[in-house]
């Protein structure tokens, strides 16, 4: 794989120092869909080889909202190609209204820690919430997808994946515009949920969303 030699500015390569005695595998992980009003939530953690951070920013890693579909789908598959390990967990729409959002967005990316082959000996957590439970060392990052290389990766692995899970549930739900909007509260959906109310892939815990649409048959 080629990478652009150029460094641009956006992103920090704030990463753990490698020691020489030990060879830090630093796993970044991050969520998408918090926000959503559809859909569950997606977490994705993923452990880059130090070697090639700084390529990889070059090729254009950053927070996966500063970039375009297009950019993304090409850096997505670009971060698959050359992770160590990378891994996706959700959390469903009843877990979301069970636990809350916070709750199950921590559970999604303790999920996709969890399955990764390749156990890491530190976690870069993006956000200012520990995941409870976890069975490996971690650290929060406030702003971590635009701080470290791996959470940025992360982040856009996981928009991906649930961005194409979404558009493929839309061909069940048409009214509701989820090939556009990705399951977000836009001018569209939210009169959908007024005039239809809300399918069993909405989250019901979420104003918006109201009650469920009791004559859907998905």
């Amino acid at each position: 794989m080629n990478f652009p030699s150029q460094l641009p500015e956006q992103l920090s390569l704030w990463e753990p120092p490698i020691s020489a005695d030990l060879p830090r595998l630093v796993a970044g992980v991050d969520e998408v869909g918090r926000g959503c009003l559809f859909g569950p939530v997606v977490g994705a953690a993923v452990i880059i080889p130090a070697q090639i951070e700084a390529d990889l920013v070059a090729a254009g890693v950053k927070d996966s909202k500063q970039l375009g579909s297009v950019q993304r789908c090409r850096l997505a598959q670009l971060i698959r190609e050359v992770a160590i390990d990378c891994k996706i967990g959700i959390a469903s729409v009843a877990e979301i209204d069970r636990l809350n959002i916070l709750q199950a967005s921590l559970l999604a990316m303790k999920r996709a820690i969890v399955k990764l082959k390749v156990q890491p000996e530190l976690c870069l957590i993006d956000g200012n919430q520990r995941i409870p439970g976890l069975p490996v060392p971690q650290q929060t990052m406030v702003r971590g997808d635009s701080l470290s290389v791996s959470i940025a990766a992360a982040s856009i692995v996981a928009k991906v994946w649930r961005d194409e899970l979404i558009v493929r549930l839309a061909a069940k739900y048409p009214a509701y515009d989820l090939t556009s909007n990705k399951g977000y509260g836009t001018k569209k959906h939210l009169l959908a949920l007024q005039c239809y109310g809300a399918t069993r892939l909405h989250r019901l815990s979420f104003s918006p969303c109201g009650a469920r649409d009791e004559t859907e048959n998905f």
